[in-house]
């Protein structure tokens, strides 16, 4: 490829890059969005799958943070109806934490910080006879947030910014990046070792764990902030509790663990926080963690959890800001964001971000556009809140859409229909096309569809058995060896296919 001038070059294909890429297109912007490896790859798709205020930050005095996230709460479920929806959290209330009046007062803050336009009021209620906590949990509160399909919000948000022109490249590393003649020259290397530059008039560095690595590898950069890395881990489960709501358990260490219907068949039980100084890919849960959720999920359950009824587990790195709060435990360091500036003498502006989380992706978008448009006076207006991502046109909200995707394709049994819907949304229409019976949609591949691999591959980059069953879906839960096997491969054998297409041309 020849070197390509573009307004902005992000690098880091998280929900951060993901988002920024999608606001800067919108806004008539070039724009180019480099990932070393698949889209949300590291920090993005290992979360607690939830889009919320904060209830404990409230603790903290994180007024701002939480505002801004209850706001969100409301953009994101008009923007996504298909990937967010609404979630009721009920939390037991412990005579020996904290007293009742406080948790009450906290909710009534959490009602009314921001504007509450589609989610329930808190409450207090008593548990009845038939609970699942343990007998001497009889009282405690619950109130709204939501849940969401992390991994792909941010495939619809990289969707949304190619079809508003941005290039998205993903399995393309940065290998080094300097300012010439006040531009950005960054050099990228792809998975098959080719190499390409870009210009940028720009760079956005939104790596996330690899801020810092970004950092020193880019010539001339100044900034010498870093990134405190904190684990976070979960374990999921065979379904814990039938009703529909999710429960938010209070430790004796002023920490929470959510356990959060999964799947339907499952439970979500997490997160951790311990610090973390290894390469952040590589992290993965240890006993301490495991032994932690399940002492804890214990002493409020009457079912009994045990290492043997753990089917998955999943950790993720979070970056947080490092500097006054270094002393302070984990739990406690902001998931606020922060931006770091680089701009001298005309030079080419490089904006680091640090900190954020899922649920201020969009805002924290439209701060990093507001922090470049000195420089790019040409961009346009946010425009981001009004709109729907794709899959989420003309969508009231995910049971109506699973009625209506039912009413066309009724060959589909009600699962698929479930796992259609709030997987692809409206996307899904583009691979079932016309198809009126399974059969249409090739040979089954496990829980998906050979047509549906078909699409993923072409239209949504993904590459590897990896990225459809974790990140495309979550279809890797319960699949066997030989499903596992057929799927390689079917990928290899497309995979082939194509490079021999290709050398054809």
């Amino acid at each position: 490829m020849a070197e390509t001038l573009y307004d902005i070059i992000i690098i880091g294909g998280g929900i951060n890059g993901a988002g920024i890429a999608a606001d800067a297109a919108g806004r008539g912007l070039s724009v180019a969005l480099l990932e070393a490896e698949d889209l949300a790859s590291g920090t993005s798709a290992w979360s607690s799958k939830l889009i919320h205020g904060g209830l404990r930050y409230l603790e903290y005095y994180e007024f701002r943070l939480v505002r801004e996230a209850l706001a969100e709460r409301e953009v994101l479920l008009r923007m996504a109806p298909h990937l967010v929806t609404p979630l009721r959290f009920r939390m037991p209330h412990h005579q020996g934490l904290r007293p009742a009046w406080m948790i009450q007062a906290g909710l009534f803050l959490y009602d009314h910080l921001s504007k509450r336009v589609s989610l329930p009021a808190s409450r207090r209620f008593r548990f009845g006879q038939d609970s699942v906590l343990k007998p001497e949990y009889t009282q405690g509160f619950e109130y709204s947030d939501c849940r969401v399909d992390d991994a792909r919000l941010v495939v619809m948000n990289a969707k949304l910014a190619q079809r508003k022109g941005a290039s998205i490249l993903t399995r393309h590393r940065v290998i080094g990046a300097e300012r010439k003649s006040g531009l950005w020259h960054v050099q990228v290397r792809n998975n098959s070792g080719d190499e390409l530059l870009l210009q940028g008039r720009t760079l956005v560095n939104a790596a996330g764990p690899w801020v810092r690595s970004v950092l020193d590898s880019v010539k001339q950069s100044q900034t010498r902030k870093g990134v405190r890395l904190v684990k976070g881990s979960h374990i999921v489960v065979p379904r814990l509790h039938e009703g529909p709501e999710a429960y938010i358990l209070q430790h004796t260490d002023g920490r929470i663990v959510f356990v959060i219907p999964y799947l339907n068949t499952y439970s979500l039980i997490g997160t951790t926080d311990v610090d973390y100084t290894g390469e952040p890919r590589d992290a993965c849960i240890d006993e301490d963690e495991i032994a932690y959720l399940l002492q804890l999920v214990n002493s409020y359950f009457q079912r009994q959890l045990s290492p043997e009824n753990i089917v998955w587990s999943f950790s993720g790195v979070r970056p947080l800001m490092q500097g006054e709060q270094a002393g302070q435990v984990a739990a406690k360091v902001t998931r606020d964001y922060q931006f770091e500036l680089e701009q001298h003498q005309g030079e080419a502006p490089l904006l680091s971000i640090f900190g954020g989380k899922l649920t201020t992706y969009r805002k924290l978008a439209e701060s990093a556009l507001e922090k470049l448009k000195p420089f790019l006076p040409q961009m346009g207006k946010p425009w981001t809140e009004t709109i729907q991502l794709p899959g989420g046109e003309s969508m009231a909200s995910l049971s109506d859409y699973i009625r209506e995707l039912g009413q066309k394709y009724p060959f589909l049994s009600a699962a698929d229909q479930e796992r259609i819907a709030s997987t692809y949304g409206r996307e899904a229409e583009h691979w079932l096309q016309s198809a009126t019976s399974l059969e249409d949609l090739g040979p089954a591949l496990g829980a998906l569809y050979a047509r549906e691999i078909d699409y993923l591959v072409a239209e949504e980059w993904a590459q590897t058995l990896e990225d459809i069953l974790w990140r495309r879906t979550k279809t890797g839960i319960g699949m066997t060896d030989s499903d596992r096997q057929a799927l390689e491969t079917y990928l290899q054998r497309n995979q082939k296919s194509s490079s021999q297409q290709i050398s054809a041309k």
